[in-house]
């Protein structure tokens, strides 16, 4: 048995789960999500827990079955807790507007960079203190596309390895490189 998809998934509480053929879908405080799962994953709910059953140990059964194991977990803690990304602008003059769902960015280019968010993810800029870096939080019960905005945001000015200038994710450790050294004669 896959260890991930033999583990079962708890519902908590005010969090359902609907089995609709081979959709799962999942309603919480926080919103609601849906799931294609596989025809031949079998996907049951009893007693709020849900369970992921395979048919063969087929390499493709068993790699599905700890997938949807995965995804279906994600989505229960996405509508009940959330997920949150961080993300730090590293420059001088770097820095990050929020207007509802317009990202107005200064990333050091000769122009401002306008990103429009999906309605699912929700933004905030962190209060700035004198000497720290404008931080970008991001909100949304969908972890799968809450990646997706903050790659795709990184990806408008990724950290360079000199200076480590850029847009990095909180707490992400960053490969530097030695510049030049002077030369001695």
């Amino acid at each position: 048995m896959s260890r991930i998809g033999k583990l079962p998934v708890n519902l908590p509480a005010k969090v359902t789960c609907e089995v609709a053929g081979n959709v799962v879908k999942v309603k919480g405080p926080l919103g609601e999500l849906s799931q294609v799962v596989d025809p031949d994953i079998k996907v049951t709910v009893e007693d709020n827990v849900i369970k992921l059953t395979r048919p063969t140990d087929l390499p493709r059964h068993r790699s599905l079955h700890g997938l949807y194991r995965a995804l279906i977990h994600n989505m229960v803690v996405g509508v009940s807790e959330g997920f949150e990304i961080r993300q730090e602008f590293v420059g001088v003059g770097y820095r990050v507007d929020v207007n509802g769902q317009l990202l107005v960015l200064t990333l050091g280019y000769s122009h401002l960079i306008h990103f429009m968010l999906p309605k699912e993810v929700k933004a905030q800029a962190a209060e700035v203190k004198k000497g720290q870096n404008p931080v970008l939080i991001l909100k949304s019960c969908d972890k799968q596309l809450l990646g997706q905005v903050a790659a795709k945001i990184r990806s408008l000015r990724a950290p360079e390895p000199y200076k480590g200038k850029g847009i990095k994710f909180v707490g992400e450790q960053l490969r530097r490189k030695a510049g030049k050294s002077a030369s001695a004669k």
